[in-house]
């Protein structure tokens, strides 16, 4: 190597040395990304089968295929668990065998709940094309929609995190934040026939809690009053609650752990809340006077000023 570069690798090695706490050198317990996303999409094919396999399922064979795949997502993601909690201040004590042993029983505790994220999975779907004139299928939810990839995501990543499984959880749900634009924290708690319309730029708080059948759609942030304390929150409910049957519409702004949106109340577009609504409320924003050149006056738009998509 010349001089420049050699210079140039001293300066990389010193700012090792400098910040190290973003380099894990010589350690083994960093869980692999990659091998938690071919994980998860070997647990969406138990979830919908038939839907992401390369070839064709045959039902006799579906007992060995859902066999195979579970010994396959047992094997890798109790190697992954392990380096998670090897990671874990909590687990610092705690021997190999121990380590071992305790994430064998986490993945088992996880694959214990697929039937019951079926379930949810199934309402799901049945929310989204009962709510999309445009659905022409559930086939076309479940292989198209990005809302609707993102809320399996997020049902997956909820067991485990009900599980406290470290980091696990986050790599999954900020991995279909990347992929749709919609940022479903796995702690958030969401009841059954949960509706995300076409989804870009939603975000969803850790203590969020929603009810069931609620729908909302894109841009909508239900989100903390403030994060000033840092770290002193953490634990606090800090996000706002939707009750059953609420329709919250694009680009709302929904924050603080004391709001609660009441049951069938149906929040219209760009609204900023920060205090609770009360059940069977209509909320909107009245349109901003428009002007047009040349004078189209005539054409009067008040009549438009409270509509839903």
């Amino acid at each position: 190597m010349n001089d420049n570069i050699n210079k140039t690798v001293n300066e990389i090695l010193e700012s090792y040395s400098k910040h190290e706490q973003t380099c894990r050198l010589s350690e083994d317990n960093i869980i692999n990304k990659s091998v938690l996303i071919h994980v998860l999409e070997e647990i969406r094919k138990l979830l919908f089968p038939g839907y992401f396999d390369k070839n064709r399922v045959r039902e006799e064979y579906i007992g060995y295929i859902v066999g195979d795949r579970i010994e396959f997502i047992q094997y890798n993601l109790k190697k992954q668990i392990a380096k998670a909690l090897k990671g874990c201040e909590k687990c610092n004590d705690l021997s190999y065998d121990e380590v071992m042993e305790k994430s064998e029983k986490l993945v088992y505790e996880f694959l214990s709940k697929i039937p019951s994220i079926r379930d949810y999975l199934a309402t799901d779907v049945v929310a989204a094309f009962n709510g999309d004139p445009a659905a022409y299928s559930t086939d076309e939810i479940i292989l198209c929609y990005p809302g609707f990839f993102a809320i399996t995501v997020y049902r997956v990543a909820h067991e485990l995190w009900k599980l406290k499984i470290p980091m696990i959880p986050r790599v999954l749900s900020e991995y279909a934040h990347g992929l749709t634009g919609i940022d479903i924290h796995p702690g958030a708690t969401i009841g059954k026939y949960f509706f995300i319309d076409h989804g870009t730029g939603i975000v969803i708080g850790e203590t969020t809690e929603i009810g069931e059948n609620v729908k909302i759609y894109q841009g909508v942030t239900l989100g903390a009053l403030s994060t000033r304390k840092g770290q002193q929150l953490k634990g606090v409910k800090r996000h706002p609650t939707i009750r059953d049957n609420v329709t919250i519409y694009s680009g709302t702004t929904i924050l603080g752990g004391e709001t609660v949106i009441g049951k069938g109340a149906t929040i219209g577009g760009n609204a900023f809340i920060v205090n609770s609504i009360t059940e069977g409320m209509k909320v909107s924003i009245k349109n901003p006077e428009l002007q047009f050149s040349p004078d189209l006056s005539e054409n009067n738009q008040d009549k438009y000023w409270y509509w839903m998509i």
